[in-house]
C-alpha cells in the first residue's frame, strides 16, 4: 500500500469485528480520516451509543503493547483522568479483538475540538500532563505485562534514519533542491541531535528516576471543550522513560508557530504558551535542576525526530515535501540553540521562580 493512501476497513471485516462487541444495532458507520494512514478508524452511531472503531498499524499490532496500553488508560479511568472509555470485548478475556494478525480497539466517541493556540489551552495541556505523570506514579503493572522503553532521545533509531535522509530525499518526487544542499542539511541536523543528546547527558538525563510517559503529548492527542482539556488520545506510545522527556516535547508543540507553508513558518516559538504550560505543570509537580536545564537540548531532539521519521519513510511530512520541512526545522533548531535557556528564565514568562 502507498504510504499516501489511508488504510480503510472492508465492510465483512467490520461486520466481524463489530460482532464481537455488545453494541446493539448498528445505525451508522462514517469513515474518521484523522491520525497515521496505516490505521483506519470508523465512527459509529448504534443503539447504545457513538463509538469509534480503530485498527491497529501493523508495527502497533503486538498484543503486549496493546494489553500495557490499555492498563494505562484503564488506570487513569478510575482515577477520574479525562479520556476515552475502553469497550470491552464481550467473548474475550482482552479489552481488544484480534483476528489474525490485526488487533482492533473500540472506544467512546468524545465529540471534542481541536487545539486553537491559546494559552488557556496550553495552561490546560500543561496541568493535564502533570496529573497524568502522579497518576502514572501510582499504577501497579502486572509482571505478565512487558513495559515497552526507549524514547526520541539519544536513540540509535533516529540516527539511522537521520543517515539515510540523503538517498531517501534525492530519489523523491519532490525534491527540487540540489544534493550538496541536502547534503549540508542532513550533516547539519545529525550534528544537532548529537550535541542536544549529548548536552542532555551531561546535565543529567541519565539520573532521572524513571517512570511512565505517554510518549506523545502534542495537540493532536487532546481533544478541548471551551477550552478546556475534555479527553486525551492516544496512548499506544506510553512506555518507561524520564517525565522530562513528555515536558519538553509538550513544550515544544503546545508553543509551535506553524500555519500554511513550512518556508514561512517563524524560526522562535510562543514564548507565552510556552510559559503557560510549564507554569501549570510546576505549579502540580515542580521540576527539579536537571530537568528544567535538560528541556531545551530534548526540545531541539524531539523536533528532529518528530519530522525525520515521517520523512525518512514517505519523502514527506503530511502534506509538504521533506525537504521543505528539514530546512525549517535546521532554523527552528538554530534558534533553540540560541535562545532556548532564555524561555526558562522567570523574565521570560517561561517558569515562576524557585
Amino acid at each position: 500500500m502507498s504510504e499516501r493512501i489511508r488504510a480503510t476497513f472492508g465492510a465483512e471485516e467490520l461486520s466481524v469485528v463489530l460482532s464481537h462487541y455488545d453494541i446493539g444495532i448498528v445505525e451508522s458507520v462514517t469513515p474518521f480520516p484523522r491520525g497515521s494512514r496505516k490505521s483506519p478508524k470508523v465512527g459509529i452511531v448504534a443503539e447504545k451509543g457513538k463509538f469509534l472503531l480503530k485498527r491497529r498499524a501493523g508495527g502497533k499490532a503486538v498484543p503486549e503493547r496493546v494489553r500495557f496500553s490499555h492498563r494505562v488508560q484503564t488506570h487513569l479511568a478510575e482515577g477520574g483522568f479525562p479520556l476515552a472509555k475502553i469497550i470491552s470485548a464481550r467473548d474475550t478475556q482482552h479489552t481488544y479483538v484480534q483476528l489474525r494478525e490485526n488487533i482492533y480497539e473500540l472506544f467512546e466517541f468524545v465529540a471534542g475540538q481541536p487545539y486553537e493556540r491559546s494559552e488557556e489551552e496550553a495552561r490546560e495541556a500543561g496541568a493535564t500532563l502533570a496529573r497524568f505523570h502522579e497518576m502514572m506514579g501510582g499504577m501497579k503493572i502486572s509482571k505478565s505485562i512487558p513495559v515497552p522503553t526507549g524514547d526520541y532521545h539519544d536513540a540509535t533509531r533516529i540516527r539511522s534514519r537521520l543517515f539515510g535522509l540523503g538517498s531517501t530525499l534525492s530519489s523523491h518526487d519532490s525534491f527540487s533542491g540540489d544534493d550538496a544542499e541536502l547534503a549540508s542539511l542532513v550533516q547539519f541536523l545529525l550534528a544537532g541531535y548529537d550535541e542536544a543528546a549529548e548536552s542532555a547527558n551531561t546535565l543529567g538525563f541519565g539520573e532521572l528516576p524513571e517512570s511512565i510517559v505517554h510518549g506523545d503529548w502534542h495537540p493532536g492527542n487532546i481533544l478541548y471543550r471551551k477550552k478546556r482539556v475534555l479527553a486525551v488520545i492516544d496512548f499506544d506510545a506510553a512506555r518507561r522513560s524520564r517525565c522530562v522527556i513528555d515536558i519538553a516535547n509538550g513544550s515544544l508543540q503546545f508553543s509551535m508557530l506553524a500555519k500554511g507553508d513550512p518556508a514561512t513558518w517563524p524560526d522562535h516559538v510562543d514564548a507565552d504558551r510556552f510559559g503557560s504550560f510549564l507554569r501549570a505543570y510546576e505549579s502540580l509537580r515542580p521540576l527539579s535542576d536537571k530537568q528544567r536545564a535538560c528541556i531545551p537540548h530534548l526540545m531541539i531532539e524531539a523536533l528532529i525526530s518528530e519530522c525525520v521519521l515521517p520523512i525518512y519513510h514517505t519523502g514527506s511530512m503530511g502534506q509538504w515535501a521533506g525537504f521543505r520541512v528539514l530546512k525549517m526545522v535546521r532554523r527552528k533548531v538554530r534558534w533553540i540553540v540560541e535562545n532556548g535557556d532564555q524561555l526558562l528564565t522567570p523574565e521570560s514568562g517561561g517558569l515562576s521562580p524557585q
